[in-house]
């Protein structure tokens, strides 16, 4: 994995911002890779000099024996020890016509939540998110994990603050549960009185209250 990779796709930043644990720069973005209107599914470099850290020493070695299989041109076995990389959370992805292993993680926005796939509007603010992260390298602000093992974060992409465009195009809910930014309040406020997006609806369902009644009927 070369030097220049790590340096464009891969470095770990100094967090800028108060509360933030750490800052990811990801590879490009496979649209795929979008879960929802608030969830994105990102990989990052491990030529990162955090990231080199972290990786298990058994996923190392595996590595390693993967790249002996392969030149033995041994592929059966090549595959079989790329399935237990991906396995424990590592990928190979070709990035400027070279392979690089990056890890992949999983991000929440933190502080807006968009409506569920099923409701008015989920499939809208899905292809919303996937349209402003297709290819694109992004930066992320992670503060926390989530209950479902999740990083909460803030995405920037190509310096524009993701879940900015998002409240503002009436694609997604303030989450005021878990964050009170007063920006994020006017921003939704605006989209609100323009009846953007979701507020076309005179009185949309809220996502929170939609997950609430779908666990009690068992869906």
């Amino acid at each position: 994995m070369g030097n220049a990779l790590g340096f464009l796709y891969g470095h770990c930043c100094k967090p800028s911002a108060a509360g933030v644990a750490y800052e990811l720069h990801t590879i490009p973005v496979d649209a795929r890779g979008v879960v929802d209107g608030d969830g994105v599914n990102v990989y990052v470099s491990t030529s990162d000099p955090r990231e080199s850290r972290l990786v298990p020493q058994e996923v190392q070695i595996t590595v390693t024996e993967r790249s002996e299989a392969r030149a033995r041109r041994d592929y059966d076995q090549a595959d079989a020890l790329r399935q237990s990389i991906a396995d424990a959370g590592y990928r190979f992805i070709k990035v400027q016509n070279e392979e690089v292993l990056a890890r992949k993680y999983r991000i929440r926005l933190r502080g807006i939540d968009a409506p569920e796939g099923d409701m008015p509007y989920g499939k809208e603010a899905k292809e919303e998110l996937a349209k402003i992260v297709q290819g694109k390298c992004l930066r992320v602000l992670v503060y926390e994990e989530d209950q479902y093992g999740r990083c909460v974060g803030d995405i920037y992409c190509n310096g524009i603050f993701v879940q900015k465009v998002m409240l503002k195009k009436g694609m997604a809910w303030h989450y005021t549960a878990y964050d009170q930014r007063p920006e994020f309040a006017k921003w939704e406020r605006n989209a609100r009185a323009k009846r953007l997006g979701l507020w076309a609806s005179a009185n949309p369902e809220k996502p929170w209250d939609w997950r609430k009644k779908n666990r009690r009927e068992g869906r």
